[in-house]
């Protein structure tokens, strides 16, 4: 009886396998469908940065937009894949951690027996066991059955042990999956909104220049004098608070390492970039019709398309952020281990759910791609500070980061 109830007790509960192999399959199969889609948005991405750069005529304008509507519809496609991959992958995760527990209990119900048998055999003395026993070989052959039970209880202790590790590693799984499905789901909902805006301004565009490409030119230079306007009262503003010392945050960097240093990452994967630092041919530096009020550009343009995910460039802490009329949605991260330096992204679509004072690791997703603002188009404004201070703009009642002095190159340290 005793040697059955052994036989039981090392038994171990196996999972059921085809479920979870179909399960894996529709995993893999999710896997391909999104490697191919991976793929379609790359080739969009650089098209929508080139196209981005040529839109000087409503044809270019257009087929710009066109193609944010496609790499949207595939971005939207991409996200409901890996939804569907990372809801698979957490059924699976929660049919671990059942079947672990499962195994647990059992192996804990089996120590107990086994414990129990132990028990009943020390408070036994050598006579009684004697007794007990039909003949000497008997005698000997239940001790080292006793032995065999003590070795089993050994080797159930460690597996225990084993499982309670696997389930903790499950579970810790399992809550990176959920987040990573929530984040998942907040950017398929800001792609469902991009799609909706890309698509207006398409049909916006063609209203307000009837088709006609004089139309449109007129419309740019129109933008262009707003732009002016804008950056020139701006600068008054800056002057102003400086000369006051109305700060509202200020954050001066150390001593810089020397130009070429790589120490920051780059916030899309789409390397294109559609506007450089400094006196640049839009920029039109000392022109009282520059686009900057005669000022350089403070940062660089990047387009990978509307509603891209924006990361961020190093480790860090979320200082500021807003919305106002000039950079549209932005977001100011200090970065107290690369000298003390800022980074602000504008003209963002919509900004994460991470407030200011949130600690950010390099990479994490702060944004997404827009064109919020003083913008012409989708297009993220990335600009780094060794001088950065924001103030209130009490004509809007809006908050401003200063444009003017400040900033450095960034493409000097991705």
């Amino acid at each position: 009886m005793i040697r059955r109830g052994l036989i039981i007790l090392a038994l171990i509960i196996l999972p059921v396998f085809a479920s979870a192999q179909t399960e894996a399959e529709k995993i893999a199969e999710l896997r391909e469908q999104i490697k191919v889609l991976e793929e379609q948005k790359q080739q969009l991405q650089g098209t929508i940065a080139q196209t981005a750069e040529q839109a000087a005529t409503l044809k270019d304008q257009v087929q710009h937009l066109k193609n944010q509507i496609n790499a949207l519809q595939i971005q939207m496609q991409l996200t409901g894949k890996k939804i569907d991959q990372t809801s698979l992958e957490i059924n699976g995760v929660e049919g671990n951690i059942s079947e672990t527990q499962k195994k647990i209990n059992y192996q804990k119900d089996s120590i107990s027996q086994l414990l129990l048998y132990l028990h009943k055999r020390d408070n036994e003395n050598l006579v009684g066991l004697l007794l007990k026993s039909l003949n000497f070989s008997d005698y000997f052959n239940q001790q080292q059955y006793a032995l065999t039970v003590n070795q089993k209880l050994v080797g159930l202790v460690n597996e225990l042990q084993d499982n309670e590790q696997q389930l903790n590693d499950h579970k810790n799984d399992l809550e990176s999956k959920k987040k990573s499905l929530e984040s998942l789901k907040r950017e398929q909902s800001v792609q469902k909104n991009s799609l909706a805006s890309v698509q207006s301004d398409k049909d916006n565009l063609l209203k307000a220049t009837k088709g006609q490409e004089a139309q449109y030119q007129k419309l740019l230079a129109q933008v262009e004098d707003q732009e002016n306007q804008f950056f020139t009262q701006l600068r008054e503003l800056e002057t102003h608070v400086i000369q006051g010392g109305l700060y509202i945050v200020h954050v001066t960097a150390e001593p810089l390492p020397k130009k070429g240093t790589k120490m920051f990452e780059w916030p899309q994967s789409v390397k294109r970039i559609t506007q450089g630092y400094g006196c640049t041919s839009y920029a039109r530096c000392g022109s009282k019709r520059g686009a900057y009020g005669g000022a350089p550009h403070n940062g660089v343009d990047m387009a990978s398309g509307f509603s891209t995910p924006i990361k961020a460039i190093a480790d860090g802490k979320i200082i500021a952020n807003g919305k106002n009329d000039g950079w549209g949605n932005w977001v100011a991260i200090q970065h107290p281990n690369q000298y003390n330096l800022v980074s602000v992204y504008a003209h963002m679509s919509a900004l994460s759910f991470l407030q200011v004072g949130t600690e950010i690791h390099s990479g994490e997703v702060i944004g997404y791609e827009g064109n919020t603002g003083n913008a012409e188009g989708s297009h993220l404004h990335l600009s780094v500070y060794k001088d950065f201070f924001t103030y209130i703009n009490e004509k809007k009642d809006q908050l401003y980061f200063n444009y003017f002095d400040g900033s450095i190159n960034p493409l000097d340290y991705l």
